[in-house]
């Protein structure tokens, strides 16, 4: 009697991030928080409009904070000690983003601003008339 016993395994295997880097992404219009290990592979995401905000309140300090710790958490239940932060785009969400992970406990190594600024770039729209 032999038999064949495959282990049955899920596809996301969840895996212990003990160092990773930390994105906060602030449009103007969500802020969208991406904790990565330090390969670059996503451990967890969160954002504004996935915490439960709608239209314009997605776009506040108050969303970004909250996305920020609902990533921070997940993050720190797998076992996240260290981390990096960089952070791109104009919004109003990304300094109260970095306050919230400040005061998670999580040792911060660098915060980084890597928002794209053109050098001398597209030609710019005409001027409005009116």
């Amino acid at each position: 009697m032999s038999t064949n016993s495959k282990k049955i395994r899920s596809r996301k295997v969840k895996r212990g991030v003990q160092k990773g880097v930390i994105h906060i992404q602030a449009s103007f219009n969500n802020t969208i928080i991406t904790v990565t290990d330090v390969r670059g592979q996503v451990a967890t995401r969160c954002s504004a409009g996935a915490c439960g905000f709608k239209g314009t309140r997605k776009s506040t300090p108050f969303a970004a904070q909250a996305a920020a710790e609902d990533a921070i958490r997940a993050s720190m239940e797998r076992g996240m000690k260290q981390a990096e932060i960089t952070m791109s785009g104009p919004g109003p969400g990304r300094d109260t983003a970095l306050r919230a992970i400040r005061r998670s406990g999580i040792i911060l190594n660098f915060v980084r601003d890597v928002t794209p600024m053109p050098y001398n770039g597209c030609r710019p729209p005409r001027k409005r008339r009116v």
